[in-house]
């Protein structure tokens, strides 16, 4: 195994999904790849993207995301383990499974979030869809 890909969500508890793979990675000698997939630029045909204070609003939280990806891999790295951090806009599903091709990667893993019942009847899960779209072995990590 020397490629991981960790999906990152900035939900809540990253921290304990980022010290499962840490520990993987640790034991395999493989290189994490911490993966943040954006919600895509709302792009409407005729449509501009909106006025600029939510142009710059969008642009701050990118790049607030960003740091705080550069921040884990910087940590990963001092404790000696490879890592990278990469922030992806896209719909969310597709863009975890073409990634994890483009590098090689040998383990997805996702977190879990607890979700109420309506929650639960109108969307499903992107780990559910994650386990059903990889051509590769998905862990998943409970974060509650």
């Amino acid at each position: 195994m020397k490629n991981i890909l960790v999906t990152i969500d900035f939900n809540k508890n990253e921290e304990l999904l980022i010290d499962k793979a840490f520990q993987l990675a640790e034991s395999f000698d493989a290189k994490l790849w911490l993966v943040h997939i954006a919600a895509p630029d709302p792009d409407f045909v005729g449509f501009e993207v909106g006025p600029q204070y939510i142009r710059d609003s969008r642009a701050t939280e990118l790049k607030k995301e960003h740091k705080m990806l550069q921040e884990y891999t910087n940590t990963l790295k001092k404790k000696g383990v490879d890592s990278e951090g990469l922030l992806i806009q896209g719909a969310t599903i597709k863009m975890i499974i073409e990634e994890s091709k483009k590098l090689n990667a040998d383990l997805i893993i996702a977190g879990h979030h607890e979700h109420g019942f309506f929650y639960n009847a109108f969307v499903e899960s992107v780990s559910a869809e994650v386990i059903k779209k990889s051509k590769i072995p998905v862990l998943i990590v409970p974060l509650y």
